[in-house]
């Protein structure tokens, strides 16, 4: 296939460009600031293009890893995006009789945002799926995301040979918009776990407590985790373990909350964890990893946890 990429300089999109070209298919990609990053997929063949339009127009799949909703609505509505290409059904329809342009959104995005730009582009015979990812930039270089899809049988089937090229695990978890809740959720409970080791660090330090002893406790017993693990590594001094922007991880859990208060569902640990990553980015450690929420912490009660 003809593929289109908007993200490929990104840490997830860089990954999965690289690992869709490199299974054969042809690639187009546009640059957000300056083509550094994505040198060398240019070198190893992928094409560049100026604008969403020019992808909507060349190919058969485009896919979209941004940062959120913002960013995806701007990539398909706006003056140069998806859309701007597509002025009706018959236009998104390919000239040599293939299946119409589809576009896959694998930022993590509000799901309410996600029903109406897929309501938008359905109604220029565009289909529009939810396939958010999770694991790090090192599985995405592997080819070893996981990918959580939200979408109809049909459309699914089509995509899952692409998906198949960049990730490990395929789940197809429901209908259309499925894919941005469950990830969601997923980044909901990542981000309670991580606030709470932080602040367990600084509570356990301040009470006199080796945290190693602590660290010992919790990897034998039911509580371990990948995450644990690595907001753990913060004992050694290594902050850049769980490389996820601080501030995204504000804005996933933000979403979440959305999510919830649109359902009129109380969310208190949902709201406590939004604070607490909040905290932290207000104290100046929003463009750092998520690990220097013990950072904050360490700011917050006079903790002394990282080495230095």
């Amino acid at each position: 296939m003809h593929i289109g990429f908007v993200g490929a300089s990104g840490l997830m999109g860089h990954g999965m460009a690289r690992n869709l070209l490199a299974k054969g298919h042809t690639l187009s990609l546009t640059v957000h600031r300056d083509r550094v990053r994505v040198q060398d997929l240019l070198d190893a063949g992928a094409h560049l293009a100026a604008h969403p339009a020019e992808l909507a127009q060349r190919c058969d799949v485009v896919f979209v890893c941004v940062t959120g909703s913002p960013q995806v609505e701007d990539v398909v509505l706006g003056a140069q995006g998806l859309l701007s290409a597509v002025g009706s059904p018959g236009d998104a329809a390919r000239s040599d009789g293939a299946a119409p342009l589809m576009v896959v959104d694998c930022s993590t995005a509000e799901p309410d945002s996600t029903a109406r730009l897929r309501a938008r582009c359905a109604s220029v015979g565009v289909t529009l799926v939810d396939a958010p990812l999770s694991r790090t930039p090192i599985e995405a270089e592997a080819g070893r995301l996981n990918v959580m899809v939200g979408a109809l049988d049909a459309d699914f089937q089509r995509l899952q040979p692409l998906l198949a090229c960049v990730a490990e695990n395929i789940f197809h978890v429901g209908g259309p918009g499925t894919g941005h809740t469950i990830k969601l959720l997923n980044n909901f409970i990542a981000q309670a776990i991580c606030t709470a080791t932080a602040e367990a660090f600084a509570v356990g330090q301040r009470s006199g407590l080796d945290l190693r002893r602590l660290v010992d406790l919790i990897s034998v017993g039911p509580v371990n985790n990948g995450l644990f693990q690595m907001m753990a590594k913060t004992l050694d001094g290594d902050l850049d373990a769980l490389k996820f922007e601080l501030d995204n991880a504000r804005k996933d859990v933000r979403y979440y909350t959305h999510l919830a208060e649109n359902l009129g569902i109380p969310s208190v640990v949902g709201e406590a964890v939004h604070q607490s990553l909040s905290l932290a980015s207000a104290l100046g450690y929003g463009k750092k990893r998520v690990p220097s929420l013990v950072e904050a912490q360490e700011q917050l009660t006079g903790a002394t946890i990282v080495p230095r």
